[in-house]
């Protein structure tokens, strides 16, 4: 069986998309990128990737809420928080619900493709 290589990006800074999307195809991932929980949502990828990035603190859905959706329509799917904001109530809950890892911006690339790596090794 061929696993998925996808990664969706989900984050509203351009910069950090493109440079977590240069960082995963330079190790072999697919990546796509998305601006909004509702147009990663609204894209369809969310069937075909193996893990997401995404922003805690995102314009509409919440990079959580976004994770509680994902768990409702496909159930668990590793999801790595990425956030500039550093709330413990937050980190909790995303815990709580599964979260693969949780990174403060600036976070160190490696570190990210570390936390990928383990996410999407049984997928």
């Amino acid at each position: 069986m061929t696993h998925s290589r996808l990664v969706a990006v989900v984050d509203d800074d351009r910069r950090v998309r493109e440079s977590v999307r240069n960082a995963l195809e330079s190790t072999g991932y697919d990546a796509a990128t998305f601006e909004s929980a509702e147009s990663f949502l609204r894209s369809g990828a969310l069937a075909r990737v193996a893990c997401v990035i995404a922003d805690v603190r995102l314009p509409g859905m919440s990079g959580t809420a976004l994770q509680q959706r994902i768990r409702l329509e496909i159930g668990q799917l590793p999801v790595i928080f990425i956030t500039a904001h550093d709330d413990d109530d937050v980190r909790r809950l995303a815990r709580r619900d599964g979260a693969a890892a949780f990174l403060l911006k600036p976070f160190d690339g490696s570190e990210l493709l570390a936390c990928v790596a383990r996410a999407t090794s049984g997928s």
